[in-house]
């Protein structure tokens, strides 16, 4: 069994605004939390389906919204990025693994972009996290062990940046940006340090299974 890289980097420390955050809000702290990441799966369903050349709707056939505001204008957000750039897709939710460290996860994207092998992150997220550097450096880590061809770069595409347009040294847009997330190796190193924590307080690591019958009936 091999935890998956975002449960490693729970134990990454939060900063002095996340516990300010949680203070404020208290107990709709899991509220707030889940409709984010209700969100964030919206818009990553919607870009597979994109990728995949499905044109995405906001209006269903009643007439009716499909996705809130917030989540639609990530969904342009995306494409313009993509039809603006228009990187060369390698692999779309990719799942990874690395017998050599023990960890498994998945990949938003892997493309071919500015002359690199480049793995992106979409995030929805309010702000960026100093995690997600050390989440995409074990991720490309685990893609360079299984693959001849290794990833050079890294990074995070941020739906909710705060851009007003397009810039001539960034690569970016209305509200989105593509930001680097620096050196792989030294990104790496850092994850392994989180990762020596998580063992410590999960010595005997197993996932949490059920086993449930496939049928039922009455019993007469």
């Amino acid at each position: 069994y091999y935890p998956s890289v975002t449960s490693v980097l729970n134990y990454f420390p939060k900063n002095q605004f996340f516990h300010s955050w949680l203070k404020d809000v208290g107990h709709n702290s899991d509220i707030i939390a889940q409709k984010a990441a209700n969100e964030g799966t919206q818009v990553h369903n919607a870009v597979e389906a994109f990728l995949n050349g499905e044109e995405i709707t906001w209006i269903d056939e009643f007439g009716n919204a499909k996705y809130n505001l917030d989540v639609w204008r990530m969904i342009l957000k995306f494409a313009d990025f993509w039809n603006v750039h228009k990187p060369e897709l390698v692999a779309a939710e990719y799942h990874l693994f690395s017998d050599e460290h023990e960890f498994a996860g998945t990949a938003d994207l892997i493309v071919r972009f500015l002359g690199k092998l480049w793995l992106l992150d979409v995030k929805t997220s309010n702000s960026i996290h100093t995690s997600y550097n050390l989440q995409l450096a074990a991720y490309a880590k685990a893609w360079n062990e299984t693959h001849n061809e290794h990833i050079e770069e890294t990074g995070i595409l941020w739906l909710k940046a705060s851009t007003r347009g397009a810039s001539k040294d960034k690569i970016q847009g209305n509200g989105w940006q593509l930001k680097n997330c620096g050196d792989i190796e030294n990104n790496f190193k850092m994850f392994l340090n989180i990762y020596e924590i998580y063992k410590l307080e999960n010595p005997e690591f197993k996932p949490a299974t059920e086993s449930l019958p496939t049928t039922v009936k009455l019993i007469s």
